[in-house]
């Protein structure tokens, strides 16, 4: 029997120190293709802005999923992810009235699914449904990430998306943690201890 609905499942925000990681799954549609589709990390912001809108549009279906910053903490940046994943393919099904036949996961291992998946190293420039998911995931922490600068413009979210920057480790310095600050991760951590590196 074929395959009937595949999803691409990626994440985005592993290695930021502020913001829940977010991931994205889509199942595309053969009928109404997307042109363009890569890895997000390797598009422009515009570029991805408009690819999302296309995906919203044209997919069969697509989901999101996230772990907070108290989520990452309590269980580990790895696990984390692999519940956002979980999520995001929960979300999916939502949207698509039943499970998908199979999950393809960026990366090297999958999350916990109640049906068959398969996790693929660069699976964002290998498989369009992944490279689809990764435009979802990006474009969706990127927007939370402008929301967040808004709420606390003294740390450059916008310009840095949360990932450790010397500008990022100045203003964490400066200002210590905001509440969406990862706790335990590293400089957050030496930051709340004693304010020195």
């Amino acid at each position: 029997m074929s395959l009937i609905w595949v999803c691409g499942v990626d994440e985005a925000g592993r290695g930021p120190l502020v913001g829940a990681v977010v991931a994205g799954a889509v199942v595309l549609d053969p009928s109404n293709p997307i042109e363009g589709l890569k890895d997000s990390k390797k598009l422009t912001a515009t570029r991805r802005e408009y690819l999302y809108e296309q995906i919203m549009e044209k997919a069969k279906a697509w989901g999101v999923g996230e772990a907070s910053p108290a989520e990452i903490d309590e269980i580990n940046i790895l696990q984390a992810t692999m519940l956002a994943m979980r999520r995001a393919v929960e979300d999916l099904t939502t949207r698509l009235g039943a499970w998908p036949e199979k999950a393809l996961i960026d990366g090297n291992r999958c999350p916990e699914l109640p049906i068959a998946a398969e996790a693929i190293v660069k699976g964002d420039s290998k498989e369009p449904a992944i490279s689809a998911a990764s435009i979802i995931a990006k474009v969706t922490r990127d927007r939370q990430m402008q929301l967040l600068h808004e709420c606390h413009p003294e740390y450059g979210f916008s310009q840095h998306m949360g990932y450790p920057t010397e500008a990022h480790f100045a203003a964490l310095k400066q200002f210590g943690a905001c509440d969406q600050h990862r706790r335990s991760f590293s400089p957050v951590r030496k930051v709340l201890e004693n304010q020195n590196y």
